[in-house]
């Protein structure tokens, strides 16, 4: 399998970036609107808030699930019995952020989050009738007026050498939302599972966008657009002593929305997070 990267500004990339996600789970985009140098300058300012020690007084709360999540609380991928190597902060516009940070980051979450539903309703237009029909309202209603949309900034430290054995930086996982939005990381790791069960590296180049589905759709669709299983693996080398910082959207449903006959978005979210260890 071959990652191909659809021009968002051509005339049939709505068509062409569906049925990536749909052969794939993923979708990989070029020329599309997120400012390159506003994620840089993103990952500059909260490396520097990762390596303070400022980042303890927004510790998250567990009931709203926003502020800073250290390394002890670090998720526990679902189906492993070891903590990922990473700590994280969730940014929600009605959240905690410290001051200094906070327009950057609104900034960015407004144009990811305009982008991911555009993106999500590219995959409603393009959605067989059959598809769309078992929809319980449309995915573009889905979102509107949502809260729950997340932005992670997500730093993996350098390793030590003392980490837990059987440890990586993120365990092969699937993401519980509708889409996540991903511009490429300040360092490479990133790997997606292939149709064939093998492991692809995700090319560190910002000119690529990465977009996959998360299982919340797939449930929605019936299966039709299938979850996407990936992985951040460990450095090694000389690269073992440098951080890793990325910064995925992961676009959510009002709560009350019914996904299926199994699920609303809250109680399969609230069931994932049980899974996750972080509830």
């Amino acid at each position: 399998m071959k990652l191909v990267a659809v021009d968002y500004r051509a005339d049939n990339a709505a068509e062409r970036f569906v049925e990536s996600l749909r052969s794939t789970g993923f979708g990989v985009l070029k020329q599309h609107p997120l400012q390159q140098s506003r994620v840089e300058s993103i990952y500059r300012h909260w490396q520097a808030f990762f390596d303070g020690e400022e980042k303890h007084r927004y510790r998250f709360d567990p009931k709203t699930q926003d502020g800073y999540f250290p390394p002890e609380i670090s998720e526990v991928a679902k189906g492993h019995s070891v903590k990922d190597i990473k700590e994280y902060f969730h940014f929600y516009p009605w959240g905690r952020c410290p001051d200094a940070l906070r327009d950057e980051l609104a900034a960015y979450y407004q144009a990811a989050n305009e982008l991911a539903g555009e993106l999500l309703s590219w995959v409603e237009a393009h959605a067989p009738a059959e598809v769309q029909a078992g929809f319980s309202q449309p995915l573009s209603s889905m979102i509107a007026g949502s809260e729950q949309t997340l932005l992670r900034v997500l730093h993996y430290p350098p390793m030590k050498g003392d980490e837990e054995p059987g440890a990586i930086r993120a365990a092969a996982h699937e993401d519980i939302n509708l889409l996540t939005i991903l511009p490429a990381a300040n360092e490479p790791g990133l790997q997606v599972k292939g149709i064939a069960d093998e492991w692809l590296d995700v090319p560190c180049d910002f000119g690529n966008l990465i977009v996959n589905i998360g299982d919340m759709l797939q449930e929605a669709s019936g299966g039709y657009f299938p979850s996407t299983s990936h992985r951040v693996i460990n450095p090694e080398g000389m690269d073992k002593g440098k951080s890793r910082i990325s910064l995925p959207l992961f676009l959510h449903s009002r709560p009350e929305v019914v996904l299926s006959t199994r699920y609303t978005a809250d109680s399969y979210l609230k069931e994932r997070l049980r899974e996750l260890g972080v509830i």
